[in-house]
């Protein structure tokens, strides 16, 4: 998928809840990013569900084929972990 990303770019990726922590929140994994992130889960989300996460481009390394995303946190996934994305609307192109 070739996706001309850019910074401020509303991106959505898929993660896996891991489980659920006494704080209220879920650890997730996310593909290509190996770090542990935890995030604000649905209601009545359970370990081994799919849920979406939607952030904003603030990075992106075309030669490495990386985008850093800021979701609550920051991650950096490859550019082929990117399920959906809408362009931002300040028409920087």
């Amino acid at each position: 998928m070739a996706l001309n990303l850019d910074i401020g770019d509303e991106v959505t990726l898929s993660a896996t809840i891991l489980k659920l922590l006494q704080s209220g929140r879920a650890s997730v994994k996310i593909p290509t990013h190996n770090f542990p992130f935890a995030i604000d889960p649905p209601a009545n989300a359970k370990p081994g569900d799919r849920v979406a996460v939607t952030g904003h481009v603030i990075g992106v390394d075309l030669d490495n084929g990386r985008v850093t995303i800021k979701v609550g946190g920051l991650v950096t996934v490859d550019i082929v972990s990117v399920l959906a994305w809408k362009p931002s609307r300040n028409g920087s192109r």
